[in-house]
């Protein structure tokens, strides 16, 4: 893996029908902003080959929005993405990167919050950036790395919606 992007799902509805928190579909503010952070990102030139998304609606749907943007990318739901923990979603992250250069993952906080703070750390990151990720990470955010051979990551941008 060259290259991973983190994308986290966009808002919410504070509810869903069933009551489940993974049935909870994304408001229309986040539809907007999903599609918007994926358009973005790819016109930075970023384009996944592969996607590893969380099967919870709101991720999804996020997905579904963003994807116009990377028509070339292979889709994956992973259910263990779910909520997953930042280490959970790097290994996994790790596992698709063997075979493709750039890697994108859709989940849940706090794990790509903690995970993109993780990676900016190890890449010794300006700490002003580390602080601005701490302090916030939200809904349709994205933080993008880059990996050298020795698998070090590079911070190589974050997003934030314009809201």
């Amino acid at each position: 893996m060259d290259r991973l992007i983190l994308l986290r799902h966009g808002k919410a509805e504070p509810d869903s029908e069933s009551g489940e928190d993974f049935d909870r579909r994304l408001a229309p503010r986040g539809v907007q902003e999903s599609a918007e952070m994926g358009a973005r990102l790819a016109d930075m030139g970023f384009q996944p080959q592969v996607a590893l998304v969380s099967p919870a609606a709101r991720a999804k749907a996020t997905w579904e929005s963003a994807q116009a943007a990377f028509p070339n990318a292979e889709t994956r739901f992973l259910d263990h993405l779910y909520h997953a923990d930042s280490e959970t979603i790097r290994r996994a992250a790790e596992e698709a990167g063997a075979s493709v250069a750039t890697v994108m993952m859709v989940g849940h906080n706090p794990g790509m919050q903690e995970l993109t703070i993780r990676l900016l750390q190890e890449g010794a990151a300006p700490s002003g950036l580390i602080a601005k990720a701490q302090r916030n990470f939200p809904t349709a955010a994205a933080a993008v790395f880059l990996f050298d051979s020795n698998g070090r990551p590079q911070f190589d941008g974050l997003f934030y919606p314009d809201r």
